[in-house]
């Protein structure tokens, strides 16, 4: 796969003043999106900060001031051209509701003139990295997918020609916490393949923590309170606006600038759901996490279950919630939470690769304190 890795992102003295409104909805706006990182607003509702992004593919125009993507003026390119060189993805996904699934993420590559065999290859492509099976989805409709899966039809949509940058506005804003963080969780795992550079709103907090290799805590008219790396902020907030979007509890979100992978992981045993279940050994487990054919997690089986079953097949309670590699130790703790005392740890596709218990996360958090 061809990947166009990320371009700088510079605003000088952008303002966005509306006719008829005494006060500039962004006011004087600096900053530089380094390439290749992904770089979250985080503010209240109405300070300006979707505004802001929305500047930097003029879906909104600046006022004044200016804006190069990767060294060229963006001032200067025509609007419909720098639109289709930057991918944009919102909450909901935005997706055309008579379109199939295909035909939503062909959409840009079409209209950059693509042949259809090629249209149709990064379709499948683009599928497959987002997780979405295209044998199973491409010829779906959009009302036939859940929240979780549109937003990664949109994902997909918003990378399909393969821009260097990606604005995302609030995209996981309305799914379920569970399928938010899975989202959260792949968006990670997409970057460190692409290598985008990726400017990301939000209004929460922890996400920005969680996604962001650098945070802009916005205040009215787009005013940066502080503009630095998620450690720092939480460390040392600039000032007591920002202390209060950090809040209560800064160990416990110091959690999310840890990594899943950062930490050793137990292993659960384990059989394939083909697997006779008087094949199985267990020892002195009491449980039996049973796979399918691509080593993806399904249920816990009891070994009291285990002793009388003929097959695999539906047995024991289904996995509810899981993390990823990619995933934060409070994700991990939530997902215990979810099922009972230790999460299940998921790789790139889907499949199983380990175990984190509650005692794991706090050896983490003791440490934390004792540096704090």
């Amino acid at each position: 796969m061809s990947v166009a890795e990320g371009i700088e992102i510079r605003l000088d003295h952008v303002t966005k003043r509306y006719p008829g409104q005494q006060a500039a909805a962004v006011d004087d706006f600096s900053m530089v999106v380094p390439a290749g990182e992904i770089v979250v607003f985080v503010g209240p509702s109405g300070c300006g900060k979707t505004t802001t992004m929305r500047m930097i593919n003029r879906l909104i125009e600046p006022t004044s001031g200016t804006i190069t993507i990767g060294g060229e003026d963006a001032l200067k390119i025509d609007p419909d051209d720098l639109r289709r060189r930057v991918g944009y993805a919102i909450q909901q996904a935005g997706l055309f509701p008579h379109f199939t699934v295909a035909q939503n993420i062909a959409i840009v590559p079409g209209l950059l003139g693509w042949d259809k065999k090629k249209v149709a290859a990064r379709v499948d492509e683009m599928m497959d990295l987002v997780g979405l099976d295209p044998g199973e989805f491409a010829d779906r409709f959009p009302r036939q997918l859940s929240g979780g899966q549109q937003q990664r039809v949109g994902v997909a949509r918003a990378l399909a020609a393969d821009p260097p940058v990606l604005l995302m506005d609030e995209p996981f804003g309305a799914v379920d916490p569970i399928t938010r963080g899975h989202l959260q969780d792949e968006l990670l795992r997409l970057q460190t393949e692409l290598r985008k550079t990726i400017v990301f709103v939000t209004h929460d907090f922890d996400e920005a923590v969680k996604l962001g290799d650098r945070i802009a805590v916005l205040g009215e008219r787009s005013t940066i309170l502080q503009y630095d790396t998620p450690d720092a902020i939480l460390a040392n907030p600039a000032d007591d606006t920002v202390a209060g979007f950090v809040g209560e509890g800064a160990s416990l979100k110091a959690l999310t600038l840890t990594r899943v992978r950062d930490v050793e992981l137990g292993q659960a045993l384990t059989a394939k759901v083909t697997a006779e279940p008087s094949t199985v050994e267990l020892a002195d487990e009491r449980y039996l996490l049973v796979l399918d054919e691509r080593d993806r997690p399904l249920r816990w089986v009891h070994a009291k279950e285990l002793e009388r079953a003929t097959s695999l097949r539906g047995l024991g309670r289904p996995v509810q919630d899981s993390v990823s590699l990619q995933s934060t130790l409070r994700d991990a703790l939530e997902a215990m939470v979810t099922e009972g005392g230790r999460a299940i740890v998921t790789g790139g596709r889907g499949e199983y690769v380990g175990t984190i218990d509650l005692t794991t996360v706090t050896e983490v958090v003791q440490r934390l304190r004792a540096t704090a």
